[in-house]
């Protein structure tokens, strides 16, 4: 596939930019869950911080980052391809002042709704004395990080469309930061004057949200924005934006009402379950965000820009490549991940108040997690296609669908796998809308090179299946270290990996993957120079 070859270096560079500020952004995200760990454990405090943290994320993901970026996104960069940059940097001002007044006013409504938000998704809360209580009050501490957060996905949009991908995708890291020293600081402060220490932690996620924005607007200057004030509603850019939107909407609506369906289906179960999922899906989203953000952002305003110019042949290529790409960086992380789940558990969390059996109960969620993790980030792949294309209503399909089978898994299930079956039913889900987003796909693009993709996909298997192999013989002669001390754990854990990771290469390019041979090639010439 010679034709792909131009694009999946623009986009190997682009993603390389990006993993590296993304992973630096998940360790510190890990960091930031280690901090919970240790403070809170796995029970009343932290389950009621992620029920509470989950709102606003879910009027995020519904309102803000998720349908605005893409949707902004896409009209952002035919504006830049077609027109002028007077009207370009227009648009942008007329959508952040739009946007900074729509998602305030929604705030101030979640805030003033916060006991029924929380008693809708969670209502066995209220069984146990001033969990609910508790859970209202960091809910409106965190509610104002949706403005933050969605301003800085548009900002994101804008420096990727300009070619600048570092400093967007490190700003998370930012967010992060924010989160531990603020939020750590409070958490030791506040119960002195008579407030619950997870007060710290929302108040720490707040102050995480506004560097995350802050910190792009000076590289936002650089490339020639300068924010005016303007507030037009018959804007023809703003009305297409919130045009695409709408179907965005809608379809991740339904992602948000499974992600209601798991969390109420989680606060039935024994306390803890909900803090289990939620640490296990943070190390899930590490190799998620390194590889299927990652990515995506860099795709996404090639394929737009390829749409634009209608050059559905190079779009096809772009995809494909990206496909490939995206599977031979999640498929030996998903093996690995199922592999040394607890040993990566054990090491990470089990310090302070997190004991032994939610190492063992966040292990096991982990582990079902990891089953959907390469078509999780393929769908990070898939999606911005359908915006790029605009056809936007078959991933909102796709979602409802995801609904009602969700829904029937758990409800069959829950009784006797508790936890689990949540993690495993995300996993089956994310497989089915991979499924099917991959289908309509091919179909709406006269057909995909799925010889080329099933080649890739054969070399990666076999380089995996052998690199699960090595893994779990490491595991099993380092069976004593991965119990013993900190440093013991750390060493042999660290050694497996590295050997793996090396194995798993070396496999890779002596089957001349051609992605993998590119990305390597390009770390040489870095070297070299």
């Amino acid at each position: 596939m010679k034709q792909s070859s131009g694009n999946s270096t623009t986009i190997a560079r682009s993603a390389g930019v990006v993993s590296i500020a993304v992973m630096c952004s998940r360790v510190l995200g890990l960091i930031r869950e280690q901090v919970f760990a240790t403070l809170f454990g796995a029970g009343f405090a932290y389950d009621a911080f992620v029920v509470a943290f989950r709102i606003p994320n879910l009027l995020r993901d519904l309102f803000g980052e998720g349908a605005l970026s893409a949707a902004f996104v896409t009209v952002f960069s035919d504006y830049d391809t077609n027109r002028t940059k007077e009207e370009t940097w227009r648009l942008a001002s007329n959508v952040l002042t739009f946007f900074a007044i729509a998602l305030s006013l929604i705030s101030i409504l979640g805030i003033y709704l916060s006991e029924p938000l929380v008693h809708l998704l969670a209502p066995d809360y209220d069984l146990i004395p001033g969990k609910t209580a508790l859970t209202v009050t960091l809910t409106r501490i965190m509610l104002p990080f949706l403005v933050a957060i969605s301003l800085s996905a548009v900002v994101m949009g804008m420096l990727n469309t300009k070619g600048r991908f570092f400093v967007p995708a490190i700003a998370s890291s930012f967010f992060n930061l924010g989160s531990i020293v603020a939020g750590t600081g409070l958490a030791f402060l506040l119960p002195r004057y008579g407030q619950p220490a997870i007060a710290g932690m929302a108040i720490g996620t707040l102050v995480g949200g506004i560097l995350q924005l802050g910190i792009q607007l000076p590289t936002l200057r650089k490339v020639g924005f300068s924010y005016r004030i303007r507030f037009d509603l018959r804007d023809s850019g703003l009305i297409r934006i919130l045009k695409l939107m709408i179907p965005a909407t809608i379809g991740l609506s339904a992602t948000q009402i499974n992600i209601f369906i798991n969390t109420n289906f989680a606060a039935s179960c024994v306390e803890g379950s909900v803090s289990w999922l939620n640490y296990a899906f943070r190390l899930v989203q590490l190799p998620i965000g390194i590889f299927g953000v990652a990515l995506s952002i860099a795709m996404m305003p090639l394929l737009a820009r390829q749409a634009a110019e209608k050059n559905v042949s190079e779009m096809r290529a772009t995809l494909v490549s990206s496909l490939v790409m995206v599977l031979a960086l999640t498929i030996p992380a998903t093996a690995g991940l199922m592999l040394l789940a607890e040993p990566i558990i054990r090491l990470i969390f089990e310090h302070g108040a997190f004991t032994a059996a939610d190492t063992r109960a966040t292990a096991q969620a982990l582990s079902l997690y990891s089953v959907g993790l390469f078509a999780y980030s393929s769908n990070k792949v898939l999606v911005p296609a359908f915006y790029a294309l605009n056809k936007t209503r078959y991933p909102v399909i796709a979602s409802f669908i995801a609904i009602a089978t969700n829904l029937i898994f758990i409800n069959l299930t829950i009784d006797r796998f508790q936890h689990m079956a949540i993690a495993l039913s995300t996993s089956l889900t994310m497989l089915l809308n991979f499924l099917f987003l991959t289908t309509i796909l091919s179909l709406k693009m006269d057909g995909l090179p799925f010889g080329y993709l099933t080649r890739g996909c054969l070399k990666i298997t076999f380089a995996t299946a052998t690199m699960s192999a090595l893994v779990y013989a490491g595991n099993s002669l380092a069976a004593s270290w991965m119990t013993g001390n900190l440093l013991q754990q750390g060493i042999s854990l660290f050694t497996i990996i590295l050997l793996a990771g090396i194995t798993y290469i070396v496999l890779l390019n002596a089957m001349r993957l051609s992605e993998l041979s590119e990305v390597l090639a390009k770390i040489g010439s870095r070297l070299k120079r």
